[in-house]
Order: C-alpha cells, then sequence, then structure tokens
C-alpha cells in the first residue's frame, strides 16, 4: 500500500521461532518415548521447530496509545516552535524540517524497526515543518489552523469509522494504483521544489497568496484523497500485523507511520482551506 514505512517487507513478521531440543533421561532415553502412560503435566517436550513464548505482542490499543503519545510530543514541538520561530527563519525553517522529516520514513521503512527515541527524533523535525508551514499560512488566513486540524480530525474519524463498521478496505489493484501515485506525487512535489529554486513556477503548488489554477485545486485534493487511502492502507496493515502476532514494539513502528499519515492529511487540508480562502 502507499505508505513506505508500514508497506515494507517484514515490518510486521510475527515472532521468531525456536528450536526446542528434547529433554534427556537416565542413558540418554527421552521420557516420553518410553513412557507412554506418562501423565500429560510431566510430558517432554518433543524435539523440532516450536514458537518462540511471546509474552508481549501488538495490540490495537497499543498502537493508538504509541500513536497518541507520538502526535502529541509532535504537537508540543509545532507549538513551542510556533511561539519561538521569528518570521525570519519561517521558511528555511520549514525546508530543513520538510527535507528532514522526508528523508525519516525511508530510513524507517529501510531498517523496518522503530523507537520511542526515533519517533522523538522524527516528532522533532515534523513539528519544526509544521510549524513553520502553520504559521505561514495563519500570518495570511487567521484561523486555518484550527479549521485545518478539525478538518484532519473528521476526515481521519470518518476513514476509521468507514474501516472499522463499512468494511472499507483496498483491493490490490487499489493498493498498486495508490502506490503509483504516492510515488508519482512525491516525484511531482521535488521536481516542483527544484523548478521553484530555478524561478520557475509550475502552478502546482503555488505559495499563501500565489493564484489558484485548476491544476493547483486538482493536486490538492489528489493529495488529500492519496492521504485518506493510505490512512485505510496503513489500517490494514495494522491489522495484519496485530493477526500475525507482531512484537509488542514494531507498535512504534505503526504509531511512526499514522503520524506520518496524519502529517500529510493535515499539509494538504490547509492548502485546500488556503484556496478557498482566496
Amino acid at each position: 500500500m502507499a505508505n513506505p514505512v508500514l508497506s515494507a517487507k517484514g515490518v510486521f513478521a510475527p515472532a521468531p521461532q525456536q528450536y526446542v531440543a528434547p529433554q534427556q533421561g537416565l542413558n540418554g532415553y527421552v521420557p516420553q518415548a518410553y513412557n507412554p502412560y506418562a501423565a500429560q503435566a510431566y510430558a517432554a517436550p518433543q524435539p523440532g521447530w516450536q514458537a518462540a513464548p511471546v509474552t508481549e505482542r501488538m495490540t490495537f490499543e497499543d498502537v493508538i496509545n504509541k500513536t497518541a503519545i507520538s502526535l502529541t510530543f509532535l504537537v508540543l514541538v509545532a507549538a513551542a516552535a510556533y511561539v519561538m520561530l521569528p518570521d525570519s527563519l519561517l521558511y528555511p525553517v520549514g525546508l530543513v524540517g520538510g527535507l528532514a522529516a522526508f528523508i525519516a520514513p525511508l530510513v524507517v521503512a529501510r531498517s523496518r524497526s522503530a523507537s520511542p527515541a526515533g519517533n522523538i527524533v522524527y516528532a522533532i523535525a515534523e513539528g519544526l515543518m509544521l510549524a513553520a508551514f502553520s504559521k505561514i499560512f495563519e500570518m495570511y488566513y487567521p484561523g486555518i489552523i484550527v479549521q485545518g486540524v478539525v478538518g484532519t480530525l473528521m476526515a481521519a474519524g470518518v476513514t476509521l469509522v468507514a474501516y472499522r463498521f463499512g468494511g472499507f478496505r483496498l483491493t490490490s489493484k487499489m493498493q498498486k494504483m495508490v502506490r503509483i501515485g504516492l510515488f508519482a506525487f512525491v516525484g511531482v512535489a521535488l521536481l516542483n521544489l527544484v523548478l521553484f529554486f530555478f524561478g520557475v513556477d509550475t502552478g502546482m503548488f503555488p505559495g499563501p497568496t500565489g493564484p489558484v489554477s485548476m491544476l493547483a485545486w486538482i493536486v490538492a485534493l489528489v493529495g488529500v484523497g492519496l492521504a485518506v487511502f493510505s490512512l485505510v492502507g496503513d489500517f490494514q496493515y495494522i491489522e495484519a500485523g496485530v493477526a500475525a502476532g507482531a512484537p509488542r514494539s514494531q507498535g512504534w513502528v505503526a504509531a511512526f507511520g499514522l503520524s506520518v499519515t496524519m502529517v500529510w492529511l493535515y499539509v494538504n487540508i490547509i492548502r485546500i482551506l488556503s484556496y478557498i480562502r482566496r
């Protein structure tokens, strides 16, 4: 599916298995082998590969809690940076934070692991980007941050209800379409950024005061659509990980992936709201 963090192969692999050797009795005999009438409570374990006992597995509740922790820290960092950042540093900080936040998911997807410390580092980078991005748009459109947060929560809530109670799922064909759409969207955004530095304005990602073309509307709506479908894909991967018995530590990977999708959804909703208010 779309999210590179959760779609990486082997992210939610079940706990590894271990080899259990037979217990030896006197003279090398296995007790259960020569005493078929032994009570089951005293039976020796059979040799071979058996599942290692896992006491802590990933659960939906644990993923929700870890996601709440990650998003709360991200919001706190963004709020602090929003207050402390001077206007002269908004664009440089937003660019550096955005690039760091873009690289972080690729690193997590490659390593297939995340930790509380890693989520904190990501939250700092993403929080700086969000603070700069939000403050720039708030300067021109007062109240847009509150509207964007409410819109993001509503979109995520409706998506979750449709998933849990409406049976909304992505088919394999839809998964491929979302994946292709995501990479195409990211590629176009990076190309647009490079062209912007050379003075070329494609009109696909207008600034907070620039004219809004039909192409900009299409790109923003596609971005929101991809974010929503990515959120559904995240839910499916997490559900599969829980069913497979993934270790509890992988809950941080799930939380990281959901945080990435939620931030992407917020950014695109802010863009659409700014277009409407122009």
